[in-house]
Order: C-alpha cells, then sequence, then structure tokens
C-alpha cells in the first residue's frame, strides 16, 4: 500500500505519459484504465489490486491484476471470458470479484453495460442498409479519360492501317506476303470464314427457294395438263355424240348423177313427142285413107326408134349443219 502512495504522489504532482489535462479535469490514456479519469482510485499504476472489463473483436473480457503478479509483466493481467448472455457475465463479475473493493465491481458492472450496449448497435447497423461514401479524385479521372481517348484514336488507326495493308494484299500490290501480326491475321481469317459461311447458307436458302418455286410450277403444270386431259375428253365424248348422231342419219342414195342425167332425158323425148303429135293431126289428115295396119306399123316404128322414158317425181334435197368445238370442223349432210 505504501508503494502504491508513493508511486501516485510521483504521478499526480510530476509527469505522467498517460496523463492529459484540460481546462475542467484530467483524463488518463492507459488501455486498462476503468473509468478513464485521472485519479487515485482508477489509477492502474497506482493500484496494486485492479479490475477492469475489456472487448476484443465482438468478445468481453474480465482483466484482473493482483499483487503477487505485479512483478511479472508477462503474467501480471489474470484474463475471464464473459457470457454473451448479459445477466449471466453480471453473475461472472460478482463471482471473480468477490472480495474487492466494492468500487471495482460497480464500475466493472458499468462498464460492461456500455459495452454490450456499443456492441448492439454495431450489430445493427451491421445488418442494416448503410450508405458507403467513396470520395472523388478529379484528377485521377481526367487522367484516365485522356489516356482512354489517346488509346481509342491509336486503336482506329492501328485499325484503318491493317485493313488497308490486307486491301493492298489482296489486290496484288506486293510480289511477297510480308509477316503481319498473327493475331490480326487470325482475326481476318476468322472474318473472312464467317463471311463464306454466311454465303454459303445465302446460296442453300435460295437453293431451297428455287426447289419450292421449281415444285409449284410443276404442281400448277400438273394442274393445267389435268385439266387439258379433262376438257379433251369432255371435247371427244361431245364428238362421239356427234358421231352417233351423223351415223343416225339417214343419207340419200349416190346415184344422184344418174337421176339428173335420166329426168333430163326424159324432158328431151317429151319434147320430141309433143313435136310429133302436132305434126300427126295433118298426117292423119291427109292420109284419111290409109288403112288401120299401116298406121299400127308406123306408131311400132317409132316406138322402136324412141326408148319410151317413166317419169320419176325428184325428191326434196336438206341440208343439215351441225356445230362442233374449234377442235373439230363442220360437217354438212346432205339427204
Amino acid at each position: 500500500m505504501q508503494s502504491d502512495d508513493i508511486t501516485w504522489s510521483i504521478i499526480n504532482k510530476t509527469f505522467c505519459s498517460f496523463k492529459i489535462q484540460t481546462k475542467s479535469q484530467r483524463f488518463c490514456r492507459n488501455e486498462y484504465n476503468l473509468t478513464g479519469l485521472c485519479s487515485r482510485s482508477s489509477c492502474p499504476l497506482a493500484n496494486t489490486q485492479y479490475a477492469t472489463v475489456r472487448e476484443e473483436k465482438g468478445i468481453i473480457y474480465l482483466y484482473m491484476r493482483t499483487a503477487e503478479r505485479a512483478f511479472f509483466p508477462a503474467k501480471q493481467w489474470e484474463k475471464v471470458k464473459l457470457s454473451r448472455n448479459f445477466v449471466k457475465a453480471l453473475q461472472q463479475i460478482d463471482e471473480n470479484l468477490v472480495f474487492w473493493k466494492k468500487y471495482f465491481r460497480q464500475k466493472c458492472r458499468q462498464r460492461l453495460l456500455k459495452i454490450t450496449q456499443y456492441l448492439t448497435r454495431m450489430r445493427k447497423l451491421k445488418l442494416g442498409r448503410q450508405k458507403k461514401l467513396v470520395p472523388i479524385k478529379r484528377k485521377i479521372d481526367l487522367r484516365i479519360k485522356r489516356r482512354e481517348e489517346k488509346a481509342l484514336i491509336a486503336a482506329r488507326i492501328d485499325n484503318a492501317i491493317e485493313k488497308q495493308l490486307l486491301q493492298r494484299l489482296k489486290d496484288g500490290t506486293y510480289e511477297r506476303i510480308y509477316n503481319f501480326p498473327q493475331e490480326a491475321f487470325d482475326v481476318r481469317v476468322e472474318e473472312e470464314e464467317e463471311e463464306e459461311s454466311d454465303i454459303e447458307e445465302e446460296v442453300v436458302n435460295e437453293n431451297e427457294e428455287e426447289i419450292e418455286t421449281d415444285e409449284d410450277v410443276e404442281q400448277q403444270l400438273e394442274k393445267e395438263v389435268m385439266d387439258e386431259e379433262r376438257r379433251e375428253g369432255m371435247d371427244s365424248d361431245e364428238e362421239e355424240e356427234d358421231e352417233s348422231e351423223e351415223e343416225r342419219e339417214f343419207i340419200g342414195d349416190f346415184d344422184e348423177s344418174e337421176e339428173e342425167d335420166i329426168d333430163l332425158e326424159e324432158a328431151a323425148n317429151n319434147l320430141a313427142l309433143s313435136s310429133e303429135e302436132e305434126v300427126d293431126p295433118a298426117d292423119d289428115s291427109e292420109d284419111q285413107s290409109e288403112s288401120s295396119p299401116l298406121k299400127n306399123k308406123k306408131r311400132l316404128r317409132k316406138e322402136s326408134k324412141v326408148p319410151k322414158v317413166i317419169k320419176r317425181r325428184g325428191k326434196a334435197r336438206l341440208e343439215v349443219e351441225y356445230e362442233v368445238p374449234e377442235t373439230s370442223t363442220k360437217v354438212k349432210l346432205a339427204s
């Protein structure tokens, strides 16, 4: 106890590295200080028997120091882990500080309460949504922007040069192949392959469309052929009907010319007979004296000279015309 008084007298009246003097009071910056004030009862250097509560990474510990371990700095403080339950933690403090001053027990309980309160607030804030403030560095942003613009211009120039060189190579400007960058060459080859694949797909699509159109045309042609066959079948049926009708018609005899000749001969004979009859009365008047046998002889001579013609009545002639489709011609039938 005497050593504690000597230590405090020195610290209180002279210099202390943990002491902070303000206008109203003094504070202590020692991490093991129980209250944070620079006083005789709460100074961890002037009290060989001392206790405090500390938090390390979300876990609360009770630190205790006794006079027997004051001369061993590595084993000076005894650490006891307190429970997360506040009630159980208070019981642990009371059990470990049974024979200590009431002041230490009370201050340790108060310190435990404050630590548990700010830990709960920290957990709530961590679980909740927070806004993160990010400082704006304008100089760095402007520098990055300028570099991006320069890189874009350089890339455009490189692309233009590459296209021009490839075009010249295609046109045959260079007699031999130069060593181009492998990456640019691979990119160009891939582009050409893609173009060829696109062209092949277009050709295949066009062929498919042509095949479809050919099939449509074939179907239309087949339909037209079927329609024509049906029409021809109808026309043939009509022609057969016309032929059947023609067969049913009665055609006159083929000896019309002979009948006409006979009619002309009959007309000539009739004229001759009429002329002779006109002459016969005069002969009768002149030769009344002749006998009947002579007359009969003359008549027989005349009959022998001119053959007797039988008159026939002429038949009426009819002409029949039938209208046949364009494929067949008009047929005239005479009866």
